[in-house]
């Protein structure tokens, strides 16, 4: 991820209320619901304002998640027109269930995983935007 003006970053439990495939296996959309919260943190400390998720750039789904997973998303507006604000966004995967050595095991990665990576722009208009930059 490039160096960037502001970021913001949410770690979390995937849930089994998260998954929606056979074995656990948790859609894609549930990472771009993650994105979608950054990308509002994101024109909140940068406007003022939550702002508009406008549209994706790019949106690559890299490795599956599972319910159990622990995960890292980071957010970073990495350009800023005058009402436009682009963002990157990576999902990492870095913990998980260890059910294998009992129901309750579980533990972070030694390397994380690399499940999403995405680009998305935000608008927050002249009128909305609180902050002098």
């Amino acid at each position: 991820m490039s160096q960037g003006l502001l970021s913001a970053s949410i770690r979390r439990r995937l849930g089994g209320e998260d998954a929606h495939y056979g074995g656990g296996l948790v859609t894609g959309a549930k990472q771009l619901e993650i994105v979608g919260d950054l990308i509002t943190e994101l024109a909140m400390r940068y406007d003022g304002d939550e702002g508009l998720f406008r549209a994706y750039e790019s949106v690559e789904f890299l490795a599956p998640l599972y319910a159990g997973d622990w995960i890292e998303a980071t957010g970073r507006i990495v350009r800023v027109g005058t009402t436009s604000r682009t963002c990157e966004f990576e999902v990492w995967k870095v913990g998980g269930p260890r059910s294998d050595i009992s129901d309750s095991a579980a533990e972070f990665l030694a390397e994380p995983i690399l499940t999403c990576r995405a680009i998305g722009t935000t608008v927050v208009t002249n009128d909305n935007q609180r902050f002098e930059h």
